[in-house]
């Protein structure tokens, strides 16, 4: 699929909502993806009237991410275009693991969207991401909710995040940043194989063409059914609600208890997900003891990540 100025314009347009002259921040790496994606939202920035900032991250896990940031900033100062370069507070670098480097990463950013009043942060994560991320969280058996992968509009500490490249491929940003003349970096931790992801993207990288149609066929079956499931999920939790609050939730036991793991599990994970206001529910293996013990006769209580969990007679409370 061939990717303009143009049909990238006329795409976000028509899929998201503005202000009448939007300020918006693009993640920038210096890498291939966030750097196209960076001149495509420019163009839209352009034509709108509004205002783009490009947020560089000094993760702060190589040696050389100071040089790296300074050289991707002095770079789009040539363009013109506005950059500022965040540096991650080096007591919050321990790991030095890709999760740990996330959180730093996404807290960064939103936190200076909202002191700036920014409303949109734009993220350059493609095709072949999500395809990467389907295949990680199917290895760690996610459920349908994680195996959805990345959302194109998500919700992260108030901002809100568009992903509008996650149809497009890692062939089609690089063919636009050759058409433009734009400079990138190449990031070194993308090829080790210490990492999951690097070698995910190595597996698909030498796998012939008939085991990449296997894994998009499996992709895309889940893309399509999801919605089902979720939708199911939802009025099950709704039909067998007996009270509910802010702080609250009660059920009845006996249709959670007579119900497959999957599905309980899932409930459990959305009453999580409504009384603490956050999409990190509680992982699999500390919801599937949970359900193993709900089924007990002389099961009482049970602290689930801060949840506590509690029969009361044929009733199940769910309470922060």
């Amino acid at each position: 699929m061939k990717l303009t100025n143009k049909k990238f314009i006329k795409n976000i347009e028509k899929k998201y909502t503005f202000e009448k002259k939007p300020s918006v921040a693009v993640a920038v790496s210096g890498g291939p993806d966030s750097m196209s994606l960076l001149f495509l939202v420019n163009a839209f920035v352009k034509n709108k009237k509004g205002n783009l900032m490009a947020l560089i991250v000094d993760h702060r896990i190589r040696k050389n991410s100071k040089e790296e940031s300074k050289y991707i900033s002095a770079y789009l100062d040539k363009k013109n275009i506005n950059s500022h370069i965040l540096t991650v507070d080096k007591d919050n670098v321990r790991k030095k693991s890709m999760n740990e480097a996330r959180n730093n990463r996404y807290n960064l950013l939103t936190d200076f969207c909202i002191k700036n009043n920014i409303l949109h942060l734009f993220i350059a994560h493609h095709k072949n991401d999500n395809l990467e991320t389907f295949l990680n969280r199917k290895i760690a058996g996610s459920d349908f909710y994680g195996l959805k992968s990345m959302s194109e509009l998500s919700l992260y500490n108030k901002v809100c995040l568009i992903r509008p490249l996650l149809n497009f491929s890692k062939e089609t940003l690089l063919d636009y940043n050759k058409k433009n003349n734009i400079k990138y970096i190449n990031d070194p931790t993308n090829l080790n194989l210490v990492y999951t992801r690097p070698i995910i993207r190595n597996f698909l990288k030498n796998s012939d063409q008939k085991t990449i149609k296997e894994i998009n066929k499996d992709f895309d079956n889940m893309l399509f059914y999801s919605p089902y499931f979720i939708q199911m999920i939802f009025e099950i939790l709704l039909k067998n609600i007996v009270w509910i609050d802010s702080k609250k939730i009660v059920v009845s036991i006996d249709n959670v208890k007579n119900l497959n793991k999957i599905s309980t599990e899932n409930i459990i994970r959305r009453i999580y997900q409504f009384l603490f206001y956050q999409s990190n529910a509680p992982r699999s293996k500390k919801t599937r003891i949970l359900i193993s013990q709900i089924k007990k006769l002389n099961f009482k209580h049970f602290n689930i990540k801060g949840m506590i969990v509690k029969k009361n007679h044929d009733f199940l409370t769910f309470s922060r």
